[in-house]
């Protein structure tokens, strides 16, 4: 530290002036002291300077509003108009990034060319007068600023930190850029609400502590991120400082010594380092902290707004109008517009469901126990039934006690005392605000829920919901932010002008909480002031200590059970439903699940969806990872037990405009659990955000529990982070619908769930369609994929679209997935073995019999009478033939003899007969001229054979032969098969 310049300094007993040298500190040394020498301003312009002086101890520092004056090395006050932290540092003012600040853009996951590597080139942190903006983009962008200790010490810092989709950290690095051990609470920044401020500390060691303020934004869903805010950062732990700093213009320190500086209040300026404000003329006006005045403008149609007045005693209101305040507009000039007159008296609005009125228009709630519609008396509910307590606004006449309103400015404008929404009879509107970039703020409380006496044995996930109906009339980019202030999430949000539509959000954690509107009209200011949203309607079911605007009908005890004076009404239990004939409590028929806020009559029952069953509770349906399909007379049964636990997918990576690396994660839990949604998905950044939060907030740490969730990751690798990052955790399905089955060359089942969470892109809420595919090539776990058609597993961000393929997703096996095949006898024994059909489609169910062998004999039944018929066809054949050759000689023999006989008589008798007498036998053989030879007998036995019994030998033998070769053919072949299985 140096004292710079001309400086008055005490010397020889008095103050005066010195131009020509300052004072310095040398470096401490290894004891802990120093040097005090002084320096000339300019080398060799002057001589016989002071000799150096023992200086103060290097731990020595003043106290906050004084500073050390060099020359008699003592601690004065600041000055007015000036202040000093004593032994820190102070940034506040962001007109322009400080000295010793640096704004770093890096890009850690550039591509093998390096180019993304100028994506972020116009990154950086920017000044907006009062506080520092981050950027809005996926490049991760650093504050950095290095400064030098002599002592322990801290920095602190207020901070803006609403939207998730901006990973927000602060890390410190020592003069070796190594990073300091920093628990994760004090590494990963708490959210904010929007419009709140919140103030971060952490402790520093002596020596050189580097500070990073780092953010990165996540793109991945398209809509534009709301900004980190720094302001206000202060460093103690340095030595010393040798001069007080000067309060920036618009703000202004009346007393010596001060530690700070004050804003100007408006309507007042003042100029850098003012011990006071100076009031603005009459004609003029100025914001609290402005540096001068401007000239009022005239006054026009958005300088006022319209408001209804509370009911009077005769139940009359009428409309008003006012001056935006605070008023910086000018009414008596020139193209002014005047504020409109008031209007007509007209009938109040009548009460909201569950008030009544009383004589001087007030609304109050009815009491315990009874009911209003808001138009007539409280009355108290019929036996048999009890009052249906919530909250029902459709009236806004005046604001409910239970809801407050206001405006909030991120550059501390201070709205706060305007009225961020106004009343206006059947709705409820955004105020005009300060600025367009105000934050019009709705809040609705809410102490609990309370489920009513008939649900209170409900086992189910729904305590109460949250309706309401709004519209947004814009002509700019405006913003709609729907929130639960205790887990500081955006539920949902919509941009942009929106026609009226109703909304629904479930409350699934039962714990007080607060519900918040806020709507911003744009980053300008003063431009979009007829930009509106309207609110007509909120209802809120099942609130702790609600009103009623009705009764419904509750499960009463027998009368035999009943006691005098105590209540007729009773919880049924899970899964039960009223009578509507005799208000007795009963069971849910199987494979029903119980609305959550509906018990009264049978209908109550949903069925479930084809191939899923209701737990025993009937809180919802489910798969018990079995079911069954008929087709052609044939049961096909299912067994999906090994795809029961948790599956994870993940896809990607993916990209954003400036290179961003993602990963969609998806983690699924099909089937089993007794329907317990088993699929977790967490933001681990959030988690570590709220790790310091109460009890009541931890409940609301975004993790959600579904049969199929997502979650978007930010690899370690790819941003230079310690860890990966999950963020935007959403459930895809909380319902499961049911199963439809195909059967082709393989078996489908395709299982359908739904998420009933409506969200301003999906309205009907998201579905997912699981195709479970039969691939015996695969294992029991299988593979999980996502059409190539869609990679994010969606092509419409409303609809997923997933592929189990899974051997465990095929059929049981049955005796008709398989075939048995003889073998052929050998040694008297045949075997018999088992194959399953070609391609197998089963797994599991009934195995493969054994091999089995059976006695057998070595030449069939069938071949042997084969082979006795072929040889009693050849016996009685030849036998035939034998008998008509005989015969056939008989005749030839007759015949000889005739002609021998009519030779020697020279004619021939008359034959009377050709042919031997019966029982003649002949006279005389055959006598032959010559013997003949072998070949010659053959010839003349075939030449007196007839021709057709020979033909008939010849067949016979022929089929014979034929049958023996078919047979033994047909043998050899089995016993082939036989050995080729085996």
């Amino acid at each position: 530290m140096s004292m710079l310049g001309e400086q008055k300094v005490w010397e020889d007993g008095g103050w005066g002036w010195r131009t020509d040298y300052y004072y310095e500190y040398t470096e401490c040394d290894s004891t802990g002291s120093r040097w005090r020498v002084a320096i000339p301003h300019n080398l060799g312009t002057c001589s016989a300077l002071p000799t150096p002086t023992r200086g103060t101890d290097c731990s020595f520092s003043c106290a906050a509003g004084e500073f050390l004056e060099m020359s008699a090395q003592q601690c004065t006050p600041c000055a007015a108009g000036s202040y000093s932290l004593g032994s820190g540092v102070r940034f506040d003012q962001w007109d322009t990034i400080p000295s010793g600040f640096t704004s770093l853009a890096t890009y850690m996951d550039p591509g093998p060319s390096g180019e993304d590597s100028q994506a972020c080139n116009s990154s950086s942190w920017t000044p907006q007068g009062v506080y520092l903006e981050s950027s809005r983009d996926e490049c991760t962008v650093s504050l950095v600023y290095a400064v030098h200790l002599e002592k322990q010490g801290s920095v602190s810092f207020s901070y803006q930190y609403p939207d998730n989709n901006i990973f927000f950290e602060f890390y410190v690095q020592n003069e070796q850029c190594q990073e300091m051990a920093q628990t994760d609470d004090r590494k990963w920044i708490k959210l904010t609400t929007n419009g709140e401020w919140d103030t971060h500390t952490v402790n520093l060691k002596s020596g050189t502590n580097i500070l990073y303020w780092r953010t990165t934004g996540i793109l991945v869903g398209g809509k534009m991120v709301k900004p980190v805010l720094l302001r206000n950062i202060q460093i103690e732990g340095v030595a010393y400082t040798s001069e007080c700093f000067l309060c920036r213009s618009g703000w202004f320190s009346s007393a010596p010594g001060s530690s700070s500086c004050q804003p100007c209040p408006r309507n007042t300026s003042s100029n850098k380092g003012a011990a006071s404000c100076t009031p603005c003329p009459e004609t003029q006006y100025s914001h609290e902290g402005w540096s001068q005045c401007k000239e009022r403008p005239p006054c026009s149609e958005k300088d006022y707004f319209q408001i209804h007045t509370a009911c009077d005693s005769e139940g009359k209101t009428q409309v008003m109008y006012r001056w935006v305040e605070p008023r910086i507009c000018e009414e008596n000039v020139t193209g002014a517009v005047a504020l409109p007159p008031t209007g007509e008296r007209e009938a109040c609005p009548p009460c909201n469901p569950g008030y009544y009125n009383t004589n001087d228009s007030t609304c109050f709630p009815c009491p315990p126990g009874t009911h209003s519609d808001g138009t007539s008396v409280c009355e108290e509910c019929p036996a048999g039934t009890e009052p249906v307590l919530g909250y029902e606004y459709k009236w806004w006449n005046v604001l409910p006690s239970n809801m407050k309103t206001s405006c909030f400015n991120v550059g501390n404008s201070k709205c706060d005392d305007m009225n961020g929404w106004e009343v206006a009879g059947d709705h409820i509107h955004s105020g005009a605000g300060g600025s367009d970039n105000d934050y019009l703020i709705l809040n609705l409380h809410v102490p609990g829920f309370k489920l009513p006496t008939s649900l209170a044995g409900m086992t189910g996930t729904e305590f109460g919901r949250i309706t309401f109906v709004f519209e947004t009339i814009c002509s700019a980019d405006c913003e709609l932010y729907f929130m639960m202030v205790k887990s500081t999430t955006v539920v949902e949000s919509w941009g942009g002008s929106k026609e009226r539509q109703s909304y629904t959000h479930i409350m699934t954690r039962n714990a007080s909480i607060s519900y918040t509107w806020a709507f911003q009209r744009t980053n300008q200011v003063r431009r979009y002031i007829s930009d509106v949203v309207i609110l007509y309607s909120v209802s809120v079911t099942n609130v702790q200590d609600g009103v009623a605007s009705a009764c419904r009908a509750c499960a009463l005890l027998s009368q035999s059970s009943q006691r005098s004076g105590s209540s007729s009404c009773i919880p049924c239990p899970a899964g039960f439903y009223i009578d509507r004939d005799t208000n007795r409590c009963q069971e849910c028929p199987p494979n029903t699940y119980l609305s959550g806020h509906h018990t009264y009559g049978e209908d109550a029952c949903l069925p479930c969806g084809p191939g899923s069953k209701s737990n025993k509770e009937h809180s919802r349906c489910y798969s018990d990872c079995s079911f069954s399909h008929t087709e052609n007379n044939r049961t096909l049964t299912f067994d999906l037990s090994s795809l029961s636990t948790v599956a994870s997918l993940t896809i990607g990576p993916s990209f954003t405009s400036k290179g961003t690396k993602y990963l969609h994660v998806f983690n699924v839990s099909l089937c089993g659990h007794q329907g317990k949604m088993a699929a977790v998905c967490t933001d681990n950044v959030t988690d570590l955000a709220n790790k310091d939060m109460g009890s009541d907030s931890t409940q609301f740490v975004n993790s959600v529990d579904s049969f199929i969730c997502q979650s978007t990751i930010i690899p370690a690798d790819g941003r230079g982070f310690r860890m990966a990052l999950a963020s935007q955790s959403i459930s895809l399905a909380d319902t499961f619908l049911g199963e439809v089955n195909l059967i082709c060359v393989f078996v489908f089942d395709s299982l359908f769930l739904r998420s009933t969470q409506a969200t301003g892109s999906c309205e009907r809420g998201r579905s997912a369609v699981m195709t479970i595919r039969c691939n015996p090539e695969k294992t029991d776990r299988g593979q999980l994929t996502v059409p190539s058609a869609c990679p994010a597993g969606t092509c419409d961000g409303c609809t997923f679209h997933f592929l189990w393929e899974s051997g465990s997703a095929c059929p049981r096996c049955t005796q008709d997935d398989y075939h048995q095949i003889e073998g052929a006898c050998k040694g008297g024994v045949q075997e018999t073995l088992s194959v399953w059909n070609e391609p197998k489609l089963c797994t599991k169910g009934m195995s493969l019999p054994a091999k089995s062998s059976a006695p057998c004999e070595a030449i069939a039944l069938w071949l042997k009478v084969g082979v006795g018929g072929g040889a009693f066809l050849a016996v009685l054949l030849v036998s035939l033939t034998f008998y008509f050759w005989k015969k056939n000689k008989r005749l030839e023999y007759k015949y000889s003899r005739l002609v021998m006989s009519a030779n020697k008589e020279c004619e021939l008798p008359v034959a009377d007969s050709c042919a031997l007498a019966e029982g003649e036998e002949p006279e005389d053989d055959v006598v032959y001229s010559h013997k003949p030879s072998l070949l010659g007998k053959l010839r003349a036995i075939a030449n007196k054979v007839p021709v057709c019994v020979c033909v008939c030998v010849c067949v016979c033998v022929c089929v014979c032969v034929l049958t023996l070769c078919v047979s033994l053919s047909f043998s050899r072949g089995r016993e082939t098969s036989v050995s080729r299985y085996s």
